[in-house]
């Protein structure tokens, strides 16, 4: 199963065009709870985003996970911030 799964925020319209926007992030619920992957592999979007807050360098971070594309963690960039797109976050108030 490839996609973008509903409870990610995306609205129903926007779904078809963020499936194909995202195509090598897939979901399949037998594979890693049902996480968003990249590319069917074992390796979720949130494993990737970690990864690149440790790698800042994209050639030590390629070494790490050879299996990673640039065009995968644009993806990744992307897929991120779409879902986050309409959420609203509440910040702690400051004394």
């Amino acid at each position: 199963m490839s996609g973008v799964p509903k409870q990610l925020g995306i609205m129903t319209e926007d779904r078809e065009a963020a499936m194909n926007r995202f195509d090598r992030i897939t979901v399949d619920p037998a594979r890693m709870n049902g996480q968003p992957c990249v590319r069917n592999l074992r390796l979720p979007v949130r494993r990737v985003l970690e990864a690149l807050a440790l790698y800042p360098d994209r050639a030590e971070l390629k070494r790490e996970y050879p299996e990673l594309e640039d065009e995968d963690i644009r993806q990744v960039l992307e897929f991120a911030a779409a879902t986050l797109d309409d959420q609203v976050l509440e910040t702690p108030q400051r004394a």
